[in-house]
């Protein structure tokens, strides 16, 4: 009895022993598949959709705002009034200056006086010959006709300077309007009709202002990935929670790294020429030059 007992012992523990050696080799079979599997996984990397570009509007003179043309949300071209400053006081300056434009009494005068200048001198010269008059007198009639054409010169040259002037006074008073730079949209806008704007960096902006088309794509990629982009190169992003993918196109591969976090940084610029993508979401992006990378040593 005690002998059969031993013999189905032996007989279990080879059982035992055998199923662990077949698993073991199982494992390692598998193992260089599994490995292959993530050698040429396709790599995607994390990045955010940003505004080309956000600016903040504000006045280069100081001055009360008398309209707002546009509110939050808001899409704007380039050259569109956005901002009126109160400008009763440049408009009747520039009105001035553009009356001043318009004055010929002090040319047709300085002409008049020439024209007597030269027949007072041509006829001091047929008399002077005819020995009636003097040379004295010739002389001076002369004097007065370059006299005249002095004074002709200075009220054309004060003419053109009061055109000069016209033109600086209507700058002024466009100063005090505030137009867009850009095609996009109002992000924010901070003062309203009434309200004072000031000049000046660090003062309150009336405005703030994001260019849409075309958004900007900011992505951080690890050192290894150097030199295996370029410029102009296209990358598909995927907006996080909107679904679908859309070609970018490389604008920009940073030459200066990371040295703490061993990454660099490279920008895309992304078409968006209906709006349709939001700014200030996540994305992931797949570059087609990385697409086979050693995710496991």
């Amino acid at each position: 009895m005690s002998l059969q007992i031993e013999m189905v012992g032996r007989r279990n523990r080879y059982l035992v022993g055998w199923s662990v050696r077949m698993s073991a080799i199982l494992a390692l079979a598998a193992m260089p598949l599994a490995q292959a599997q993530t050698q040429t996984q396709t790599q995607s990397f994390e990045c955010l959709i940003e505004p080309n570009q956000v600016v903040e509007i504000r006045s280069a003179v100081e001055g009360v705002i008398e309209k707002v043309n546009v509110k939050r949300g808001d899409k704007v071209t380039t050259g569109q009034v956005l901002v009126r400053l109160e400008s009763d006081a440049e408009q009747s300056a520039a009105e001035m200056a553009r009356y001043r434009t318009q004055m010929v009494g002090r040319i047709a005068s300085a002409k008049n006086r020439l024209d007597l200048a030269i027949k007072k001198i041509d006829r001091a010269e047929d008399l002077h010959q005819k020995n009636f008059v003097s040379a004295q007198v010739r002389d001076e009639a002369e004097a007065e006709r370059r006299i005249a054409e002095s004074d002709l010169k200075d009220a054309i040259e004060n003419q053109e300077l009061a055109k000069h002037d016209f033109k600086h006074n209507v700058d002024l008073m466009n100063r005090r309007t505030l137009r867009s730079p850009f095609n996009g949209v109002v992000v924010d806008r901070m003062l309203n009709p009434g309200d004072l704007a000031e000049a000046g960096t660090g003062r309150k902006a009336i405005l703030k202002l994001a260019q849409v088309e075309p958004l900007r794509v900011e992505v951080v990629l690890p050192i290894a990935a150097h030199g295996k982009l370029r410029v102009g190169g296209s990358a598909d992003v995927m907006p996080e929670g909107l679904g679908g993918r859309q070609k970018a196109r490389v604008t920009v591969v940073d030459s200066v790294f990371d040295s703490a976090s061993a990454t660099f940084g490279v920008r895309l610029e992304l078409p968006n020429p209906k709006g349709a993508w939001p700014a200030g979401i996540r994305c992931r992006v797949e570059f087609p030059e990385l697409k086979s990378v050693r995710t496991t040593p």
